[in-house]
């Protein structure tokens, strides 16, 4: 299974972005996703999770009403809209997919995918 995460980039504050993750190697329905990002010196964060479906998900508090996740099976796909990006966002974002939906702990994933940088200017 490969997870390819794309989308980063350099945005100033307020700004929006969007991440995606294309799964293969496996069916990607059956599968939870979920955002991490970390910064230098620090472990990863949890941002964002989805089930299977869509029909679920949940935020860490500082990104909720900013980020939105999303998916696409048809399309093998996660998605994460950032909008009203702040400085505090800057970091490399990971996606992961496993059969647990909503865990915070990245180890509770079953594959986890190269991160892409955000970097958001003041």
């Amino acid at each position: 299974v490969q997870l390819q995460a794309s989308g980063g980039g350099l945005v100033q504050a307020g700004g929006s972005l969007k991440l995606s993750c294309a799964i293969s190697g496996r069916t990607f329905s059956s599968l939870a996703s979920g955002w991490f990002r970390q910064v230098p010196g620090k472990e990863r964060e949890f941002v964002a999770a989805i089930s299977w479906n869509g029909g679920s998900t949940r935020y860490v508090d500082s990104v909720k009403g900013r980020f939105t996740i999303s998916r696409e099976n048809a399309k093998n796909t996660v998605y994460l809209q950032m909008n009203k990006l702040k400085p505090e966002d800057t970091a490399v974002y990971y996606c992961a997919a496993g059969a647990l939906y909503g865990s915070w702990q990245i180890y509770d994933y079953d594959y986890v995918g190269q991160g892409t940088q955000v970097t958001v200017s003041s």
